[in-house]
C-alpha cells in the first residue's frame, strides 16, 4: 500500500480524498493542528527525515479569495504569500531533501478569464491571475516547477461535496438558503467549472497510480454561471427556482477581490486517462443521493 503524507489534508478536499482512497493508500495527515506550519521550516523536520512515505500532497493553502486580497498590501509579509508561496517553497525544499515527489493542489484562479478559449483553459495556457489569491497560487506553482523535484500540479475549481461539517462549500451554502426559503442572488456574468470532489479524488488516484507528472486540470465537465448553477441546485433538490435572481459581478463583488470573467476549464487531458468527470447536474444528483442515504 502506497503511503502518502498529506499536508493540510483535513480540509474540504483533502479529507474526502483520504476518506475515499483509504483502502488504496495509507494517508498520514499533518497540519497546523498537529504542529506542522508550512511557513516555519523548522516544523518540517519530520518531512526532511521521512523514510516512510512515498509521496507528499500539499493541500494546505490560504483559499479565502477576499481574505487574500486584504493581504495584498502586506505583500510578501502577508499570510497569503507566506502560506501559498513561501509555504510551498518550504515544503518543496523539504521534499527535495527527503527525495520525495510533490503533488501541489492549485486552482483555476491562476487564469484571468478574459480571452478564454472556446473549449476552456488547457494546461498549456499561460496563467495571468487578476487577484492576489490567484497570484500567490500561481507563484506557488512556479516554485514547485522550478524546484528540481519530480512534481504533479493539479488544478481544481469550485469543489463541492455532500457532507462536511467544518466548511460549507458554495453548493451547500446555496442549498441551505433555498431550503430556508431565503433569496439567492446568482451572478450571471461569471462562468465557472464546479468540481464534484469524489470525481477529483478518483482522478487523483489514477494520476498517482500512473506516476503522472506535470500539470492536470481535474475539474468538472460543465461550464455555467453561478445563476445557472443556483437554478440547477433548486431543480435537482425540488426547491423554488423563483427564489433565485440574477446579479452581476460588479454588484455582487463590490468592494471585494476582482473575479475572472470566464473560468471554463478544459479537462480533456485527464479524460484521456479514461476518467469521467461529472457535469454539474450529474454531480448534484449524486450529492443528493449521498445526502439522503
Amino acid at each position: 500500500m502506497k503511503k502518502i503524507l498529506s499536508i493540510g489534508g483535513n480540509g474540504l478536499v483533502g479529507s474526502r480524498v483520504a476518506e475515499l482512497l483509504q483502502d488504496k493508500y495509507a494517508f498520514t495527515t499533518v497540519s497546523s493542528s498537529t504542529s506542522v506550519d508550512i511557513t516555519n521550516p523548522s516544523t518540517l523536520e519530520l518531512l526532511k527525515n521521512d523514510t516512510v512515505h512515498d509521496e507528499v500532497i500539499l493541500f494546505a493553502a490560504k483559499t479565502d479569495v477576499d481574505g487574500c486580497e486584504a493581504d495584498k498590501l502586506l505583500g510578501e509579509q502577508g499570510d497569503a504569500w507566506k502560506i501559498n508561496v513561501e509555504g510551498a517553497r518550504n515544503v518543496a525544499e523539504a521534499c527535495k531533501e527527503a527525495g520525495k515527489k510533490l503533488v501541489y493542489i492549485s486552482t483555476d484562479f491562476v487564469f484571468d478569464g478574459e480571452k478564454t478559449p472556446e473549449e476552456g483553459y488547457r494546461e498549456e495556457d499561460i496563467p495571468n491571475p487578476v487577484n492576489w489569491y490567484g497570484k500567490t497560487k500561481y507563484e506557488g506553482e512556479r516554485v514547485v516547477k522550478d524546484s528540481g523535484l519530480p512534481y504533479l500540479i493539479v488544478r481544481v475549481a469550485y469543489p463541492y461535496r455532500a457532507v462536511f461539517e467544518k466548511k460549507v462549500d458554495f453548493v451547500r451554502a446555496i442549498l441551505g438558503r433555498l431550503k430556508d426559503g431565503r433569496p439567492v442572488a446568482g451572478v450571471s456574468d461569471h462562468i465557472f467549472t464546479p468540481t464534484f470532489i469524489d470525481d477529483f479524488a478518483y482522478a487523483l488516484e489514477a494520476l498517482l497510480d500512473q506516476d503522472a507528472s506535470g500539470i492536470y486540470h481535474v475539474t468538472g465537465s460543465e461550464f455555467l454561471s453561478p445563476y445557472e448553477a443556483s437554478i440547477s441546485i433548486a431543480k435537482v433538490f425540488g426547491l423554488d427556482t423563483d427564489l433565485v435572481s440574477k446579479t452581476t459581478r460588479s454588484e455582487y463583488f463590490a468592494g471585494k477581490a476582482k473575479r475572472p470573467f470566464n473560468l471554463s476549464m478544459n479537462n480533456a487531458k485527464i479524460k484521456r486517462l479514461g476518467l469521467s468527470m461529472r457535469s454539474f447536474t450529474d454531480g448534484l444528483q449524486e450529492m443528493k443521493h449521498q445526502m439522503s442515504s
